[in-house]
């Protein structure tokens, strides 16, 4: 048994394995065609890539905010807080393994979403992709900048998540990279707070180290915008749709969220639009997504959910 799973600072119980997919040679086939998507390998045909324009149209272009902080140093100091968090789980095994199935599931349905996010953002394909599971009780996903993925194992078991909603969340954490929020708004609190100094640095010209790191200490604290979120919601329908997973989720996504904590968000989405309205928002984004999903391949296997 993992320690993972037998963690005495964060006791959970053995997970569900995969249907279809409990063969350590099936396990041992979806790591390695996960290792190759760090090389930006798409598994698609341009054919099936260049899609309608979906969300396309309602998504504005990137801010100008985000020039004022350069993309690697963002990215940079994403992946050493990232390295930081892994460290710290596994200190208090709390970080799921490779073969672990739910770290299976996870990485098997970013490996269909992956290929899509390129359009969205050119640089997605020199991202080092990554996809862990952590094991926490709070409800909560995120994607860092430079495509760092975790996920906890509180919003897989406490919400029973579907394939379908799981991707909806991952697709939304992806939009929020894709889109350089964070850089974004690093960009408005040095136009508006930091000051010319730390810009000058950011830029190049002053403790460039010194500051990356101070960006990285906020990247897991980081509060997006309520247009940020709108926005990524939409993107990750988009996302989840071109890649076969049924964009309607969304909406018994949110229903679960809102009813894990009696009506009051849980911080997964304390700075979300309120529940009915994000809602409504993406019950009419529907009928622009759903001829994506109608038109893509479908996943060839589906996964459960942990064990309740």
């Amino acid at each position: 048994m993992h320690d993972f799973e037998t963690n005495a600072d964060l006791p959970l119980p053995p997970l569900a394995h995969a249907r279809g997919c409990t063969c350590p040679l099936h396990q041992r086939r979806r790591v390695a065609a996960w290792a190759g998507l760090g090389a930006g390998v798409s598994l698609l045909p341009a054919s099936v890539l260049a899609q309608d324009d979906g969300v396309r149209q309602q998504v504005g272009r990137e801010s100008k905010f985000t020039q004022l902080v350069p993309a690697e140093q963002v990215e940079q100091a994403a992946q050493q807080q990232y390295v930081q968090l892994k460290k710290e789980a596994q200190g208090k095994r709390a970080l799921a393994p490779d073969s672990h199935p739910q770290v299976i599931r996870l990485r098997a349905i970013a490996q269909r979403i992956i290929p899509y996010t390129y359009a969205w953002n050119p640089r997605a394909r020199d991202w080092k992709w990554e996809v862990n599971l952590i094991g926490s009780r709070e409800l909560n996903a995120f994607c860092m900048p430079g495509g760092k993925i975790a996920f906890y194992w509180g919003i897989l078991r406490q919400l029973q998540l579907s394939d379908d909603e799981v991707a909806m969340i991952m697709g939304h954490e992806m939009a929020h990279a894709l889109r350089e929020h964070a850089r974004e708004r690093m960009g408005k609190s040095s136009a508006t707070r930091i000051g010319a100094n730390l810009i000058s640095s950011l830029l190049g010209l002053g403790q460039l180290g010194d500051a990356a790191l101070g960006m990285g200490a906020q990247l897991l604290t980081l509060k997006f915008s309520r247009e940020d979120e709108s926005e990524a919601d939409l993107v990750g329908l988009d996302l989840a749709a071109r890649a076969g997973y049924d964009p309607r989720a969304g909406v018994s996504l949110w229903q679960k969220m809102l009813k894990a904590n009696e009506g009051a968000p849980p911080e997964f989405m304390s700075t979300h639009p309120a529940g009915p309205t994000r809602i409504a928002d993406i019950e009419r984004t529907l009928p622009k997504v759903l001829p994506l999903y109608d038109k893509a391949p479908k996943p060839p296997e589906r996964f459960s959910p942990p064990a309740a």
